[in-house]
């Protein structure tokens, strides 16, 4: 490991180190536009100009700058000083002084190195480049005058998201940053470039002029819209979630997070169900609680453990073990969270885990994916494949064709592949270092994850710190709800057998309502989705924003979240619907409060306690005389931006399904 000194401190680095990077580590601030830890190098701005010795008398660009053993780095000598105050001249040459009407304004890296290193007024006289908008889709606003060419989009775009769409024409300073064609950024990930660009030339266009960074209250939340459990931050004005942004973490999300889960959220105010409504005479008319419970406390008269609940896809812990609780104080054990009917084995938990980890993936070298569409499944897991591949993986899917933005083998639809695997296959499998298997939710809700199981052995899956079988769930509460022990042997259809006098459903809006015509469905929820349209009695639940809460991602992570806003009207934290309802049946449930809940569902999986990866133990051992046979249609999603009851209430995520999946030309008139 090298030394360096860096301001007379010396300090040693790792091998392959940049000097900017040994100079952060000193502690020392470099100022950078075009530099970014996760993107290769390009070495655009100059603005990392720093004086190194040996070398030649002028400053030097120490983001491209290896560091090596020996060097004199110095960061603040008259002639840095200089050199950065010259280039950020340079940029505000043409760079448009709109301040104040930019969205980029108080999280604008621009404005703060000018603080640092910009003059009182320019002394340029000519005329200013102008650069014409340039249409990036329904989620990017482009002022384009603005850029200043670091390219960190571009470089995004290629390397991260895998999709050739943003690139620039043109050289010098008639460069210009566009789409192909000018048409929309169409993948899963664009918007990622909002938070890249260190300047205003690419904002959230629907986030424009709604709010300034100051005004908005920061929450600590996960988002729901997929299991990947990406961590976010809600910027909330009042009563409204007004953006969410993605929070660091390298475990999970790295700082990614999806269009989806980032733009979904102008959803949480539209469609609410924020009062109480029961059917009367084949109509939804609004009522009270009290009505509300009497009802359902008079359909469960002289039966009371006729009750079942179904848990939807959005649910924190807290909420399925209240259910849990109230179901079971009823007498009854029917409870279930795999709403659109899945039967599969979930005794040993591993098994139906994402074991490698999201970090983990990225250093397998043969991958197997089968029955998922894991860019639309999960987008930033898809971002983990990339990095295996470009790190030497080889990537084989057994499924419907998509476009996986790396290159892969499609061996076919078939499902008896698992049975007699083709030897290019079997061989790179056998071969590889850290092989891993990833099932997805097609091949669940097929059944064949115990002939997934049998690849354990066969491909020696599981070795001395490596474990390479994985499941991809789809569903942001479906590890927390078999932790819970949330499901029944035969899934929906044990529910739909019991033919249960009264049915909650929380949420569940997935679901096929039709074998429940003779049971008071009682739809505990947010949106007037479809569980509320088939619902007899509505009453008003929070969304994840609005009720603190445990989340357990695919890969078995347990994370927190807190509120944010307060739900609207006379909607009320799940939990307490539950309580208040176990009142009502005569029941107890054990818990008045939140922290009683949640410390009487710790006690009972004590896993729920701490934040981080939960322990399943070992796989268990594969049945041999498994074997599947069975063609796989297609993936259980249709449309990546209308997959839940928040999504389809957006506004923004039906504008980019009609745009970008349908074709449909929604362009302003202004554009």
């Amino acid at each position: 490991m090298p030394k360096v000194t860096v301001d007379g401190q010396e300090i040693e680095v790792p091998a392959g180190a940049t000097v900017l990077q040994a100079c952060e580590m000193a502690g020392k601030e470099i100022p950078r536009f075009c530099y970014h830890e996760r993107l290769s190098i390009a070495g655009n701005c100059r603005m990392c100009l720093v004086e190194v010795k040996p070398g030649p008398p002028k400053p030097q660009a120490s983001c491209a700058l290896p560091a090596t053993e020996g060097q004199e780095i110095r960061t603040d000598s008259p002639m840095v000083k200089k050199a950065r105050e010259g280039v950020m001249e340079f940029l505000l040459i043409n760079h448009p002084l709109d301040c104040p009407i930019c969205d980029q304004g108080g999280e604008c890296d621009l404005q703060d190195q000018a603080v640092a290193y910009g003059r009182g007024g320019s002394r340029y006289h000519e005329n200013k480049r102008a650069v014409t908008e340039k249409y990036m889709g329904p989620l990017i606003k482009t002022i384009m005058t603005r850029c200043i060419h670091c390219t960190r989009c571009v470089r995004f775009s290629e390397e991260i998201a895998g999709v050739d769409e943003i690139g620039a024409l043109y050289r010098g300073e008639d460069m210009q940053i566009t789409t192909y064609l000018e048409k929309a950024a169409a993948h899963e990930l664009s918007a990622n470039v909002i938070d890249l660009c260190p300047v205003g030339a690419l904002t959230s266009r629907p986030y424009a002029f709604e709010a300034r960074p100051w005004e908005l209250k920061k929450t600590l939340s996960i988002d729901v819209s997929d299991a990947v459990g990406a961590n976010i931050t809600l910027h909330s004005k009042g009563r409204e979630v007004m953006r969410a942004l993605p929070r660091i973490n390298d475990d999970v999300n790295e700082e990614w997070l999806s269009d989806k889960g980032r733009y979904q959220v102008d959803g949480l105010t539209k469609r609410r169900l924020d009062r109480v409504w029961v059917r009367r005479d084949g109509r939804l008319q609004p009522a009270e609680w009290t009505e509300a419970f009497g009802m359902i406390a008079s359909a469960l008269e002289g039966d009371k453990a006729s009750i079942a609940a179904v848990a939807g896809d959005l649910l924190d812990a807290e909420t399925m073990f209240a259910a849990k609780a109230l179901v079971n104080a009823c007498g009854s054990n029917l409870t279930e969270a795999r709403q659109t009917g899945m039967t599969y084995d979930v005794s040993n938990l591993a098994a139906v885990n994402f074991n490698s980890t999201f970090a983990g993936i990225e250093t397998a070298d043969a991958i197997l994916i089968v029955g998922s569409n894991v860019r639309w499944e999960a987008a930033l897991l898809n971002v983990r494949l990339r990095k295996a591949v470009k790190a030497g993986a080889k990537v084989y899917i057994i499924g419907p064709e998509w476009d996986p933005t790396y290159p892969a083998t499609f061996l076919g639809s078939d499902l008896k592949l698992l049975n007699r695997v083709p030897k290019e296959l079997g061989d790179v499998m056998k071969s590889a270092q850290r092989p891993a298997v990833i099932v997805g939710a097609a091949a669940l809700a097929k059944g064949a994850l115990p002939a997934a199981l049998k690849l354990v052995d066969k491909f020696n899956l599981v070795r001395d710190g490596w474990n390479g079988f994985n499941v991809l769930h789809i569903s942001a509460a479906r590890m927390a709800s078999l932790m819970l022990g949330f499901t029944l042997p035969g899934g929906m259809g044990d529910i739909a057998a019991a033919s249960p006098k009264v049915l909650l459903s929380l949420g569940a809006d997935e679901m096929d309502y039709a074998p429940y015509a003779g049971s008071l469905k009682v739809y505990v929820g947010h949106h007037g989705d479809k569980g509320a349209h088939h619902a007899d009695i509505i009453l008003p639940g929070a969304s994840y924003a609005e009720k603190d809460g445990t989340y357990v991602n695919t890969e078995g992570r347990v994370q927190f979240a807190e509120k944010a806003v307060f739900a609207p009207g006379d909607a009320r934290e799940d939990w307490t619907i539950l309580r208040a309802l176990a009142d009502a049946l005569g029941v107890t449930v054990g818990f008045d409060s939140f922290s009683e809940l949640q410390a009487k569902m710790i006690a009972a999986v004590p896993a729920f306690g701490e934040e981080g990866l939960a322990d399943y133990g070992a796989l268990p051992k594969a049945d041999s005389s498994a074997k599947f046979e069975g063609e796989l249609a297609g993936y259980p999603i249709k449309d990546f931006y209308l997959t839940n009851p928040i999504a389809r209430a957006s506004e923004v995520m039906q504008r980019c399904s009609d745009e970008l999946l349908h074709g449909a030309d929604v362009r302003e008139a202004a554009e």
